[in-house]
C-alpha cells in the first residue's frame, strides 16, 4: 500500500513536491513535468541511498546522525519529529530546521534572508523523511543550493 508524501518548497515562487512511500522505498517528483527532477531513494539498513535527478544520495547512520552527501554536498540531519541539520561547507552551506506536528512537516533550508520554507503532508512517514526529501529537493532544483556544480 502507498502512502504518499507531498507539499511544497519554496512557497509561491518554489517547487512542488510529491512522493509514494511504499515500505522502504521513495520514489516521485520534485518540480513540473518539464524542469523536474525524478527521486528515487531508498531506507537501508545503515541509511538511505538513491538518485535525485543525476545525483547520487548516498547518507548513513553515524553516531546518532544521518551523514553522508546529496550530489557533491555534505549533509547531517539529526532527530526524528524535530529535524536539525546542515547541507554544504561551513560558511556557504544551508542550515535545515524542520518541526513535525502529527502528519504535517514545517520547516526552513538555510538563513532567514535567503533561505526556502517547506511544508509536507508526511502521511505516516517520520518527520526525518520528509526533511531529507525537501534537502534533496532543495539541491536538485535550485541553482544556488550547491556551489561546487
Amino acid at each position: 500500500m502507498d502512502d504518499l508524501l507531498k507539499g511544497r518548497l519554496g512557497g509561491v515562487d518554489g517547487y512542488d513536491i510529491r512522493c509514494a512511500i511504499d515500505g522502504d522505498k521513495i520514489v516521485g517528483r520534485a518540480g513540473g513535468k518539464l524542469s523536474g527532477k525524478d527521486i528515487d531513494l531508498e531506507i537501508t539498513e545503515r541509511g538511505v541511498a538513491g538518485t535525485v535527478g543525476d545525483e547520487s544520495v548516498k547518507i548513513e547512520l553515524q553516531d546518532g546522525e544521518l551523514r553522508g552527501n546529496v550530489g557533491k554536498e555534505s549533509l547531517t540531519l539529526r532527530g526524528v519529529d524535530r529535524v536539525s541539520g546542515y547541507l554544504g561547507a561551513p560558511i556557504i552551506g544551508w542550515n535545515i530546521l524542520a518541526q513535525q506536528q502529527g502528519e504535517k512537516l514545517e520547516g526552513r533550508l538555510g538563513s532567514t534572508v535567503l533561505g526556502r520554507e517547506f511544508t509536507l503532508d508526511l502521511g505516516s512517514a517520520p518527520g526525518w523523511v520528509g526533511t531529507l526529501v525537501a534537502v534533496v529537493a532543495f539541491y536538485a532544483l535550485e541553482p544556488r543550493a550547491s556551489l561546487s556544480r
